[in-house]
């Protein structure tokens, strides 16, 4: 019988018991199991902290963070327009427009904008170049006669199928070398972030008080 197995047991039992962050669990086997397995999160996060080109000069995990996903865009970009060259995509807000229509169904059309994280302008922009093309159709709302209720029409559905299976080949090369388990953890993050940005976002702030009013609401009580 290992009896060391024992104490060290009823040691960390003991650590859960009078840990500050304890609290948050339930006091069984299921909270005691779940505390040690987020130290063990938070212990592998802190042994591992990847380099980063200007590291040693003082550069921020924010500022590396903020250029990958800019460089990120652009990459996806790029393969978004080969997906669809030589059809009738101008670009591939077009096709994402046409993708959410054929996945939620019709919609206001400032729902639709908003889905796309677009100012109103660009977006309605986007809409009447598929309307015109004949991709979209519009028409009166039953609850709200002042707007319009956007729907992708049998046209828009075959054009987009022509080009599916190169924007699925796309968006898969946009996930390179990423394994399966990677994948899962990436989508983790990029949802925080995502839940964190959205309701900023839709508050409206205006640019000249943008920054100011985030920093001090959202981020200031963590420093």
């Amino acid at each position: 019988m290992d009896y060391q197995l024992i104490r060290d047991v009823i040691h960390l039992i003991e650590k859960f018991d009078t840990a500050s962050d304890s609290t948050s669990y339930s006091r069984d086997i299921a909270g005691f199991k779940q505390w040690i397995l987020d130290g063990e999160k938070d212990l592998q996060r802190e042994l591992y902290e990847p380099e980063w080109e200007g590291k040693v000069n003082g550069r921020s995990p924010e500022s590396v963070i903020n250029t990958l996903i800019v460089h990120m865009n652009r990459y996806a970009k790029s393969y978004s327009r080969s997906a669809i060259h030589e059809t009738g995509f101008s670009t591939q807000e077009d096709f994402i427009y046409l993708i959410n229509l054929k996945a939620f169904g019709s919609m206001p059309k400032t729902d639709l904008i908003k889905k796309n994280i677009h100012d109103k302008p660009a977006g309605m922009q986007i809409i009447n170049r598929l309307i015109n093309q004949g991709w979209m159709g519009q028409k009166d709302s039953t609850e709200d006669k002042r707007s319009k209720i956007i729907y992708i029409t049998p046209e828009g559905s075959e054009a987009l199928e022509k080009c599916m299976y190169k924007i699925r080949q796309a968006t898969e090369i946009v996930t390179g070398n990423l394994s399966t388990t990677e994948k899962m953890q990436l989508i983790g993050l990029l949802q925080k972030l995502n839940n964190f940005h959205q309701p900023i976002y839709s508050m409206n702030l205006h640019p000249a008080e943008l920054i100011d009013v985030v920093y001090e609401r959202f981020l200031s009580k963590k420093k």
